[in-house]
């Protein structure tokens, strides 16, 4: 059965899969590079690629661009930047991004609403991030009425995610009542009068807890244009972590899978650990702040720095930080190459399609 492909504006995708950006430091040049190079759309978090060695927001901005770079010296392909709205620096990670010749920007964390002031008369793609139908039309509105511009495509995030979400803690205690499916398909409906105003299509993407081959078809038959995918990329042999944060994946059990308020004040879906014990219990872990690199934190009241503690877990010290992951990871069983992996979701893919028609 032939695979649709992904079609963003004038981008077009042999594969209808976004691998998704994941701060600090887990998707970065090698991984997006290696997803770009099989056709899919490869994608470098911007958050955090400076924590280690830099002050200054400008050395921040820096390594953005040059993280860019260094993957552009390994694919040709479509590559990709997740930029968190609730960077302090955000407008300098976009601008550094448009620099570095990125294809595409992936922006939520907060609603993008001057991104496209931002990137000005620049040919890349814009791809907010909602986890509703409202935010979708909020976003939509004020990009007509300000930019005469719509999005690109719009990536539609659900409650099952990694890292950081989009949803209350009483919202995420009821999944059930926020599944992809409906929230995907409130999209679909909300921005077909702006499709109809510009004569251009805005492809919606399903994103959060999608994890085969048959978890894609069921959202290509709703109408998503595409999925994007995070915590099954991680366990693969060119995702940018030690081999102890993998492992961390692969000894997941399902009850170890927990959400926590994060220092910023969202909510977090974590792989629970030492590090999350304590801090639960109420421990602080003293930090300095070079810069206050998300607007949320207040350094002097939170008892730790998450992005210090996701630095820590990136480079294996689990017991001074933790994996972020999605509701889903319990499931991974082993760490394969990104060609094996997309093999592996191709086939089911194709299997699943041809069940559908």
């Amino acid at each position: 059965m032939k695979i649709p492909k992904l079609k963003i504006g004038d981008l077009v995708l042999d594969l209808p899969i976004i691998q998704g950006g994941m701060g600090v430091k887990v998707s970065g040049a090698s991984l997006a590079s290696a997803v770009a190079n099989l056709g899919a759309v490869g994608v470098i978090a911007s958050v955090g690629l400076a924590l280690e060695r830099s002050s200054s927001k400008e050395e921040d901005a820096e390594a953005v661009f040059a993280e860019i770079k260094k993957a552009r010296t390994l694919t040709k392909g479509v590559l990709g930047v997740n930029i968190m709205v609730a960077l302090s620096n955000y407008e300098d990670h976009v601008r550094a991004g448009v620099e570095a010749g990125v294809d595409l920007i992936i922006s939520g964390a907060g609603l993008p609403l001057k991104l496209p002031q931002y990137v000005g008369d620049s040919k890349v793609k814009l791809l907010p991030i909602v986890s509703s139908a409202k935010a979708a039309r909020i976003i939509c509105e004020y990009w007509h009425r300000k930019y005469q511009r719509i999005p690109d495509a719009m990536v539609v995030e659900g409650p099952l995610a990694g890292g950081h979400l989009g949803f209350s803690f009483k919202e995420i205690a009821h999944p059930e009542r926020f599944l992809l499916e409906r929230l995907t398909k409130e999209v679909i409906e909300v921005i077909k009068p702006y499709e109809r105003e510009y004569g251009q299509k805005i492809p919606v993407i399903a994103a959060g807890g999608i994890y085969t081959g048959e978890d894609i078809a069921r959202f290509l038959k709703i109408g998503a244009a595409g999925v994007q995918m995070g915590t099954r990329f991680v366990a693969t042999e060119e995702c940018d972590v030690d081999i102890r944060f993998k492992q961390a994946y692969l000894k997941a059990k399902k009850e170890d899978v927990v959400i926590i308020r994060s220092p910023v004040g969202m909510p977090g879906r974590v792989i629970r650990n030492r590090f999350v014990e304590e801090v639960e219990r109420g421990e602080k872990k003293p930090f300095r702040c070079d810069y206050r690199c998300l607007i949320p934190c207040e350094p002097k009241k939170v008892p730790y720095c998450i992005a210090y503690a996701l630095l820590n877990a990136q480079k294996g010290d689990l017991d001074n930080g933790f994996a972020f992951a999605g509701a889903n990871v319990w499931r991974v069983d082993r760490i394969v190459p990104v060609k094996g992996l997309m093999e592996e979701l191709i086939k089911e893919l194709s299997l699943s399609l041809k069940d559908i028609s």
